[in-house]
This record gives structure tokens, sequence and C-alpha cells, in this order.
């Protein structure tokens, strides 16, 4: 939170760290050696010398984009352990190498290295490295422009991993410019693929295969020893790892294999078995319906929702399927009840009911869960190949977005782009949102089964449903050239992978005596201690255009019964403020207080208050300062004293860089009159936001929420009717929640963030 204020504060400390006395970046000098081709012209390792390595705290690349490109530059920082843990640092040498990644092919590559220091400091070099153009059969790097980029900046992706088994460099990544900048090196033709933990995996026959950035291939597991033959369609995100959509010697396209990174096999589902048991259960005969070997499934996709525990399994032939995650019970079944399928009760009875103006999905793929817990899929638009009777088709293709209704056992569609019903692709085909409705369309096979040339399409989408690019490739034989092309988040990649954590927990209040003071609590869940650090902000709150700052915070933290850990007024007086400093966390004024503290797991309380029962506006903040260890920050819940305009109470949150967070937002006010409050707010408003300052959720009566009943089953469901609550499942970002009066009420209310 506050991103241009704290880098306002690193550039004041810099500033002021020169003009006293000499830093690491002064005293140490890093010189360009060398520089080595790739395996492929996208990827060159540099060869750095440094006089001493021992304080350089992390390295990072940035590659231009290309005149007249609005892509943010493809970069990445690579952290001092995991450079050592790779061989690209071996204490005490003086050598240094260091992969770039992303290059342009056949052209010259401006690249601008920055270097940090364990002190805080840092500096920048650049060079130049040129690179060879790269063959490209498939036609990647030659698409029809049906629509150019635009200059638009608000697309909230500027890369797409595109899957295709058109020759042995599978996947490939292109930037929304339509400029290939990364192709695989394994040798692997197939669309078998995804982009998890920093790197792609990618199936071929029945074995997976790791594909890191820097082009290092890793044989994983061969999965013939448990009776697979063929790794087909995708790879998809679970609940622990991945899942692969697997043939095996008695099962065609009707199992799905769980593996974590290491490809360790967690959970299989034989959809033959579970359906069967489902059928025998409710009196039918499943003979009729689960046939093996035929293609009596077909499984493309599976997606896993946090939200309640369950796998969404996509079957061309039929439905989509949803299983319990732990049981493989049925739950639900989405789908055209004009299939065969239907025509058994045993299978009729989880069926959805269509809300108003819906259409069922059809020979669907690519199934995802929204941000706002929607069901994210491209219908296809074609009925059964194999099982009779095939249920109804369509003459073109569409993404379609469907609200569940769990309660009711209503599907709603929701969003749809159906291009003027001009696009008809039957197979392959597929639609992923990254930032709330940003969406990459992939129409993979057009024309296909009805006219020549058949071609593959990509279009993006921002939030305001405008194109801002559209490409052409083919023509096509098949969906060999763009299979389930999804968004790719490379402008700011971390070695090592962060994790799904809350990384940094903020929140901005009224401060005031008594009852009044900013309380902020915190949980630290697992089982090691965690070093987290502790801020409380109010003069250089000035600075973000605020005014009532409070003039000089203290802070004070408790322990979970009461007992006082740490008092401080003035940060420079913590042992920690090395360690802020070192960390870019120097406070703006000297009279802001902070505390660097490592903390066993338990649960515990920040009270902020002014000197002297002052009284104006502050900012707690607490901060992961240990994110590869075993436990996490939980939660945060600050109560504070809520007024109209800026003393508002606004609690902000950051999601990691690897995948989607389930999150409660909570805001209590009438409940708080049991805790001794005098003042409680009658009736709390809640506003979440994006980093973009767009709305996302809002909620006044939790009761009124979409996911009442999930935030009750987390026993999170406040006490009072009034109380607003939302549950939200998020990518990798920064967030606000924003907590008023309804009809413009004041009083104390409590505001907290559940990292589940």
């Amino acid at each position: 939170m506050n991103k241009p204020l704290l880098l306002s504060v690193v550039v004041i400390l810099a500033i002021f760290c020169r003009n006293t006395f000499a830093t690491q970046a002064d005293d140490t000098t890093i010189d360009i050696t060398g520089q080595t081709t790739g395996p492929t012209p996208f990827i060159s390792q540099l060869t750095l010398t440094a006089s001493d390595t021992s304080v350089i705290k992390s390295i990072q690349f940035s590659i231009a984009p290309k005149p007249g490109s609005v892509t943010r530059p493809l970069s990445a920082s690579y952290a001092r352990d995991f450079l050592i843990d790779r061989g690209y640092l071996v204490p005490p040498s003086s050598e240094i190498f260091l992969p770039v990644y992303g290059l342009y092919d056949g052209f010259m590559n401006d690249v601008t290295l920055t270097y940090h220091f364990l002190d805080g400091s840092s500096k920048t070099d650049s060079t130049t490295i040129a690179t060879v153009a790269f063959e490209d059969p498939c036609g990647y790097k030659s698409p029809t422009v049906l629509q150019p980029r635009t200059t638009d900046t608000a697309l909230s992706y500027d890369y797409i991993m595109v899957k295709g088994s058109c020759d042995d460099f599978s996947p490939a990544v292109i930037d929304t410019d339509g400029a290939l900048r990364w192709v695989g090196d394994a040798g692997i033709s197939d669309v078998s693929a995804t982009f998890f933990d920093n790197a792609f995996f990618i199936g071929s026959g029945p074995s997976l295969y790791r594909i890191d950035l820097d082009g290092t291939v890793t044989f994983l597991h061969d999965y013939s020893d448990i009776g697979v033959t063929f790794l087909h369609h995708t790879i998809d995100r679970g609940k622990v790892g991945l899942i692969l959509e697997a043939d095996t010697a008695s099962n065609f396209e009707s199992t799905d294999i769980e593996v974590d990174s290491a490809g360790n096999v967690v959970k299989i589902w034989s959809l033959g078995d579970i359906i069967t048991a489902a059928m025998v259960a409710g009196g039918d005969d499943p003979n009729q319906f689960v046939e093996p070997p035929n293609d009596w499934f077909h499984n493309n996709a599976v997606t896993y929702n946090r939200a309640d525990d369950s796998i969404a399994i996509s079957s061309r032939e039929n439905f989509v399927i949803c299983l319990d995650y732990e049981t493989s019970a049925i739950k639900w079944i989405l789908g055209d009840t004009t299939k065969h399928w239907a025509q058994f009760s045993s299978l009729a009875k989880y069926a959805l009911t269509l809300g108003p103006d819906t259409l069922p999905p059809i020979g669907q793929h690519a199934l995802s869960i929204t941000y706002d817990q929607k069901l994210l899929l491209f219908d296809n638009g074609v009925g059964s190949l194999f099982q009779l009777p095939a249920g109804m088709s369509r003459t073109y293709s569409s993404p379609r977005k469907y609200e569940l209704n769990l309660a009711t056992k209503v599907a709603t569609e929701v969003w749809n782009y159906e291009m003027d019903q001009s696009v008809f692709t039957p197979f392959c085909s597929s639609v992923y949102e990254d930032a709330p409705f940003n969406y990459l369309v992939d129409y993979a096979f057009v024309n296909g089964l009805t006219e020549d040339p058949k071609y593959s399409q990509l279009l993006g989408l921002n939030a305001a449903g405008e194109k801002i690019f559209y490409y052409q490739y083919g023509p096509v034989d098949n969906c060999a050239t763009a299979f389930n092309a999804s968004p790719l988040h490379l402008e700011n990649t971390n070695f090592p992978t962060v994790g799904p954590q809350a990384l940094n927990l903020s929140t901005r209040g009224k401060i005031g005596p008594g009852e009044n003071a900013l309380i902020g609590g915190f949980i630290v869940s697992g089982t090691e201690s965690k070093k987290v650090a502790l801020r409380v902000l109010g003069p250089s709150l000035t600075n973000s255009g605020l005014t009532g700052t409070l003039a000089d915070p203290a802070l004070t933290l408790y322990d979970s019964v009461g007992g006082v850990i740490v008092t401080n007024d003035d940060w420079q007086s913590d042992p920690g403020a090395t360690e802020l400093t070192a960390n870019g966390l120097a406070l703006g004024d000297p009279v802001e207080a902070a505390t660097v503290q490592t903390l066993a797991p338990g649960s515990y309380t920040v009270v902020a208050t002014g000197k002297d029962s002052a009284s104006g506006i502050g900012l707690v903040e607490a901060y992961d300062l240990s994110s590869e260890s075993a436990s996490r920050l939980a939660n945060i819940s600050t109560r504070g004293a809520v007024g109209t305009g800026d003393d508002v109470l606004i609690s902000g949150f950051i999601v990691g860089d690897v995948a989607n967070a389930t999150v409660v937002i909570r805001a209590l006010g009438p409940s708080l009159a049991a805790l001794g409050v005098s003042d409680p707010l009658p009736n709390p408003a809640l506003t979440v936001y994006d980093t973009n300052g767009t709305a996302i959720a809002t909620n006044d009566d939790w009761q009124d929420e979409v996911n009442a009943l999930d935030i009750s089953k987390n026993a999170l469901a406040p006490s009072d009717p009034v109380e607003a609550a939302t549950i939200l499942y998020l990518p990798a970002g920064s967030y606000t929640a924003i907590v008023s009066g309804a009809a413009g009420g004041t009083g104390v209310g409590l505001v907290e963030v559940y990292n589940l």
C-alpha cells in the first residue's frame, strides 16, 4: 500500500546516505564481463564479476520494449540465495552467471541490470544483447493483424502462453504486441502444458517435464508406473499442485491425476468409477453410459475451487461436473439436458436449473473460477460426438460466465462475448480472466468442421470490454497452433517464487485517545516463528495529500494474554532500524514509530496512539519479512473510529505472486458493544478495490452476500445481520477495503481480513 510514499522514502533515504557515508553500492564494483547465447535466441547468460559478492542481496534484469510498445518491460529479480542454489553464484568466487530470458530474437536488446545490496542501497548498469533470428514454422512471429495492440495501458496482462504441437518447441510465449519472446527447448511437441512455480510444466507421452525460464529442462516423472499411457489436453491448477488429464490402459480421457511440483502423485479421480458408483446408487445401469475404452467422457479441463474444496471437470461429450475434492461425491452438473446423460435420473438429479436468458454450455473447454466466484468457460457450441442423443448444436462459439446459486441450484449466465455470433470454433478454444474483467480469448480452430481455410485467433479484452489486440494465425490444420492460450505475468518475476500469502497488511484510520486508538490485531499461523516489521505512520501521510494527520505516533505490541512485547515512539531507536532500512521500510519522519520482531505462532495486537493523547489520521502496517517460512500472517483486524470523508477505516493487503488467495473481509460495528465499546458503528458498509481503484465487491448486510454460506462454513459469519462481509478469490495484486457507515453513520468499527 502507499507505494508512491514508500518509493519517495527510499529515494530520500538514499540521497541522505550518499551525502553522509558510503554505501555498499558505492564500495562494490560489478562489471559485465561476458555474454553467452542460451539454448534459444530468447535466452542469454551474462557473466558478472563483483569485488564482493557477500553484500549482494538481489540482481534484477529488465528488457526494454521495442520503440512504440506500451507493454511493460519483461523483468525478473534473482535473490542471492536463489543464485547460490542454482549454482549461478558459488561463494567466495567473484563470478555471477545471470540468465536473461524473454529477449526479442533478431534484435539489439537494451537490458538494464539493478544490483540491490544488504544495506538497502542499489545501483544500475546497462548492456546490449544481440540475438539471432528464430526460425518459426508455427507462424507465431507473423500473425495476420486483425487489430494491432492499442496504446491503452489498462490491459492487465502483457504476455501470453501459447500451447501448440505445430513443432517441437512448445510452449511458446508472445507479448500483446504479437512478438515471440520465448520458446520451450525440451524438443517436445505437445499441448498439455501450464505455467506454475515460475516454470512451464509439459507432458510428453506418459511423462511430465519442467522447463525453467532460463531453459533448464528437468524430467519429473513417467506415469506409466500407474498405468498412464498419455497425458492429453491441458494441465490445470489443483489444490496442492497440478492436475494432469490422463489416458490409462483401461480408460480413455476420463482420469485426472493431481501431482505436486516435483511430479509426485497426490490424488487420482477415475470418472468412470465415480459416475458408475453414482448411477448404481441411483438405480441406473452405468453400462448404458460409461463405455470405456470409447471416448464416452472426453475430459478436457479441470478447475479447483478453494471456496468449497471442490473440482469442476469438463466433459466435452456431456457436461461440467463438480466433485467434492476429498470424497469425490458429485455436487452438481451443468449442461445441456437434451443430451444422453440427462436421461438417467441418477445423474439428472444433480443438474442445475438454467436461469433467465441462459444458454447451457455445449462441448465446453477451459474451465476456471473467477475472482468473484463465477464459473468461466469457452462454449464451443458442438453437441456430443459419441453419446446419443447428441443434444443441441450451434453455428457459433462464445466465452460464457455463469453465476451458480447452489442453494437454489440455479446457474445464470452473467457474461458472454459472442462476436455477433460470427465465430465458430468447434474444439480446443479457451477464455481466461486475468484481473477483473480483463480477458484473453483463444479461438483455436476457427471455421473448423464447416469451411476452409481454418485459423487460430487470439483476442484481448480490457475491463471496459474494448478490443486491445486481435491476431490471426494460419491457415491451420487443427488445434496445433494455439490451444488454451492463457495470460502470463512476466513483468516482475521473483526467484525464488513468492508464495500465495499476504505479504503486507495495512490499515489507515482516525487515531485518538481511549477507545479511539487504532488497534491492529494479526495472527502468525503455522509452526515456525515469523519476522515481521510493524509501522505506524502519521506526519509522512501528508505526502499523500491527507490533512489532519497524527503528529507523533507511538505503538505498543501485545501478546495474546495482554503482555507488552515492545513499545516504540521514534523508529530509529528500535534495534531493528537497520533492518527496516535494508528492506526499504525506513519511515519518512523520525517521529514515526516502527519495530522489527520475530514472533512465535500466536495472536498479537498493535495499539497505535498519539503522544500526549493527540488525535489525527494514522496508518498501521504489518510486513512479512520471512515469506519463505512455513508460517504466515493469517489475518489482520483493526479497530478504530469510523467517520466520514478521509476519516473512514481503510484496510489494505497484498496477495503474493504465485496463486490466487481466498480472503474473507468483514466490517463489524454493533457486535462490538458486547466487548464494552460504548460507541459502536451502527451499520457498517464495506467496499473492496483492486490496485487500479476499481470496486470489485461491495456489501452492507452480510447475509445478502452471494457466498454468505461459505462465510458461515468458515465460522466467520458476523453476529449482527447489519454487519458486512464478503469472500473473494483474488489473483496476485494489492487490494483495499474501505469501511464506512451506512447513510453517513459514525462510530467505532472493526475491519478484518482473513487469509484462508
